[in-house]
């Protein structure tokens, strides 16, 4: 059906639940997947590219994994950062109910699988991770990321992953443009075809607290 893609709300496709190994944070695990997701029967290059070249993350703090599907970045998020919260967010609402079945297979209880407007509005988020939706179009894209990467803590980065051949030096390009003001956006790793773009919120450094002086 044409209107059926992994970014459809309600894929009217056939469910047909499967089962696959994939590498979680080191581990090899088996997790549930399902048609009418991202890429169902295996870890896709991206996402392994963008798993494999990406620093550990903070301890803690809210993670937003952008275009989640059915959760291989969050899981990973998760597990690496036990004490922070992992927004999984999708317009795909079968792959939602994939990551929060996969999360409670794994024991993570601090995975929220939700769509976008479901995040509370004052959430900053001190690191996101992202396989973004490129097929969606570049202004649907575009219009993801803008509403996105302003919720950015200061002094934190996002991490995306994108094919060369889908785009992603023009992508880089715009990211540096759009979003000039406060912002770095530079290339971190290129691997398999894909491009690994870091993009940094600036901001001051946390204020020490005065020294006390003793009279």
């Amino acid at each position: 059906m044409a209107s059926d893609h992994y970014f459809s709300a309600t894929p009217a496709s056939p469910e047909k639940l499967r089962r696959i190994r994939v590498p979680i944070a080191g581990r090899e695990v088996t997790l549930s997947t399902a048609g009418g997701t991202f890429s169902p029967d295996r870890l896709d290059a991206g996402t392994s590219v963008l798993l494999g070249n990406t620093p550990t993350p903070p301890p803690a703090g809210d993670f937003l994994d952008l275009g989640c599907g059915w959760g291989p970045i969050a899981l990973t998020l998760a597990t690496l950062s036990p004490q922070a919260t992992v927004w999984a967010v999708d317009v795909n609402e079968r792959a939602l109910s994939l990551v929060r079945r996969n999360a409670d297979e794994l024991g993570l209880e601090n995975v929220r699988a939700v769509t976008a407007d479901q995040v509370p509005s004052d959430v900053k988020f001190r690191t996101i991770w992202s396989n973004p939706p490129i097929r969606v179009g570049k202004d649907e894209l575009h219009n993801l990321l803008e509403t996105w990467m302003p919720r950015l803590d200061e002094r934190s980065d996002a991490w995306l992953v994108v094919q060369r051949n889908l785009g992603s030096d023009s992508l880089q390009r715009w990211l540096t443009t759009t979003f000039a003001d406060g912002f770095s956006v530079h290339r971190s790793a290129t691997s398999k075809g894909y491009r690994v773009l870091k993009v940094h919120r600036q901001g001051a450094p946390p204020t020490e607290p005065s020294e006390l002086v003793t009279p």
